[in-house]
C-alpha cells in the first residue's frame, strides 16, 4: 500500500509541529497549513488521504474550509476546536466533518483516530470488501468502486456516510440501535452516540430521499432506531 499523506490545517505551528511528530512516528506523510485557504490551495496540488482541521484559524475558518473541500472531495476531515459544546460538535459533522476532537486531547487518541478514519476511507471496512453492488429499489452501492447512485444519478458521500448506508442495505428491514449503528461503524463504544448518528442519517437523508421528511429508503423505527426499508 502507497505511503498516506495527513494534512494538518492548524494557525499555531506548534500544534502542527507537535501533531506532524506523532503522525511520522506512525508512518505517514505530512503536510501543513497555516490557514483554511493554504489548506484548501495544497489539496489542489498534493494528493492528501485525511485532513486535521482546526476550527478557528484566520482567512478561512475550518467550518467554510470543510464544506468546500466537500464540494470536491470524500477524504475523512477530523475537526479540532478548543470548544466542547455538543452544539459546536453537531454543527462540524453536520457540514461534512467525519469526526471531531476537542483540545487538548491526547496525541495517541488523536493517532487512534486518524488510523481509525484511514482504514475506513481506504478499504471501508469488512463491509466494502464484499465486492458485489447492492440495489434496493432504484438505491444502487457499489462497494469496489465505492459509489452510491439514486435512479442512476451517482451521490457523493462521505466516508462515515457510505458506510452506514451500507450497513443498512446489507440488512433491509433490520433495526439497528443507534449505538450499534456506532459501535459497528466507527468501531468503539458508543457514548453518546444520539446525535452524532442522527446528523450523519439526516445528510444520508438529504442526498438520496427526493423528500428528507418522508423518506423512502432510511426510516425512523421511533424509541429503537434505524433501518433500510426493503
Amino acid at each position: 500500500m502507497e505511503q498516506l499523506t495527513v494534512m494538518v490545517a492548524d494557525d499555531d505551528q506548534e500544534i502542527r509541529e507537535g501533531i506532524g511528530i506523532y503522525l511520522k512516528n506512525e508512518g505517514f506523510l505530512v503536510v501543513g497549513a497555516a490557514d483554511g485557504q493554504e489548506a484548501l490551495d495544497l489539496l489542489e496540488t498534493t494528493q492528501v488521504h485525511l485532513v486535521i482541521m482546526d476550527i478557528m484559524m484566520p482567512k478561512l475558518d475550518g467550518i467554510h474550509s470543510t464544506f468546500k473541500i466537500r464540494e470536491k472531495r470524500n477524504i475523512p476531515i477530523i475537526m479540532l476546536s478548543a470548544r466542547s459544546e455538543d452544539s459546536d460538535k453537531i454543527h462540524g459533522l453536520s457540514i461534512g466533518a467525519d469526526d471531531y476532537v476537542t483540545k487538548p486531547f491526547h496525541p495517541m487518541e488523536l493517532m487512534a483516530r486518524v488510523k481509525s478514519q484511514l482504514r475506513r476511507y481506504v478499504t471501508l471496512g469488512d463491509y466494502g470488501q464484499s465486492g458485489h453492488t447492492l440495489e434496493i429499489d432504484g438505491l444502487r452501492l457499489d462497494s469496489e468502486s465505492k459509489t452510491v447512485a439514486v435512479d442512476g444519478a451517482e451521490i457523493r458521500m462521505t466516508p462515515i456516510e457510505f458506510n452506514i448506508t451500507e450497513l443498512l442495505m446489507q440488512h433491509p428491514g433490520r433495526v439497528f440501535s443507534i449505538g450499534e449503528i456506532y459501535e459497528r461503524v466507527w468501531r468503539e463504544p458508543a457514548y453518546n452516540a444520539e446525535n452524532i448518528v442522527a446528523v450523519h442519517i439526516r445528510k444520508i437523508r438529504e442526498k438520496i430521499e427526493a423528500d428528507p421528511k418522508n423518506p423512502r429508503y432510511v426510516k425512523v423505527v421511533w424509541g429503537i432506531g434505524y433501518k433500510m426499508e426493503k
